[in-house]
């Protein structure tokens, strides 16, 4: 089992930044692939970016630019920063991996709320 622990989200003005973290614990040595998702009200969830083992990234098209995604190892963390944020980035914002073959966990969310 692999646990999920995001922070860092909040409310932020547009044109903002917010760097939210995303702390893995428990069976982390097959972890595959770690990622961010979120989730805005009245739509599905959607994938914003994944970082692998390798370091190896993949951003959403639409959002390639604004956000990065990093990890640190040492620290079993992966980070998203998000830059020049706008009122559209609001949502609940999950933290994912995958574990083996095709083990998925996800993290509680943590809400992100761009607003003047």
């Amino acid at each position: 089992q692999v646990q999920l622990v995001e922070s860092g989200g909040g409310l932020v003005q547009p044109g903002g930044s917010l760097r939210l973290s995303c702390a893995a614990s428990g069976s982390i040595l097959n972890i595959n692939v770690m990622g961010w998702y979120r989730q805005a009200p009245g739509k599905g969830r959607e994938l914003v970016a994944t970082i692998r083992t390798s370091g190896v990234t993949y951003y959403s098209d639409s959002l390639k630019g604004r956000f990065t995604i990093s990890r640190d190892n040492a620290k079993n963390t992966v980070y998203l920063q998000m830059n020049s944020l706008k009122p559209e980035d609001t949502a609940v914002y999950y933290c994912h991996a995958i574990s083996g073959v095709n083990d998925n966990y996800w993290g509680q969310g943590t809400q992100v709320t761009v607003s003047s």
